[in-house]
């Protein structure tokens, strides 16, 4: 399995961005896929998260209302589409595959992607 991240940059507080995963390498539609990010000296942390069936999504509560995940099944993408971005958000941002467990929790994803930069500017 092979994930990799694009959509990163430099914005302005209150602006938006969307991160794409593209994955390969397997079935994509049998993964559940996450998104965690990891600020300088800070633990990764998790941000959001859809299933294999599209319409279960997990939001970390510090994204939830500004934060979009989904996926594309067809074309084999996930993605996470963000708004009203603060530069608490930050991160070197990280796509992920599970085959199940609690979805939250960095430990039951198996394939990580090499991670993409989000840095939002005040």
């Amino acid at each position: 399995v092979s994930l990799e991240e694009s959509g990163g940059g430099l914005v302005q507080a209150g602006g938006s961005l969307t991160l794409s995963c593209a994955a390969s390498g397997g079935t994509f539609a049998n993964w559940h896929m996450g998104w965690f990010r990891q600020a300088p000296g800070k633990k990764r942390e998790f941000v959001a998260a859809v299933a294999r069936d599209p319409n279960y999504t997990y939001y970390a509560d510090s994204v939830k209302g500004r934060f979009t995940v989904s996926r594309d099944n067809v074309k084999n993408t996930a993605s996470l589409e963000m708004d009203n971005l603060s530069p608490g958000d930050t991160a070197v941002y990280y796509c992920a595959a599970s085959d199940g467990g609690d979805l939250m929790k960095a430990n039951f994803y198996y394939s990580w992607g090499q991670g993409t930069q989000v840095t939002v500017s005040s």
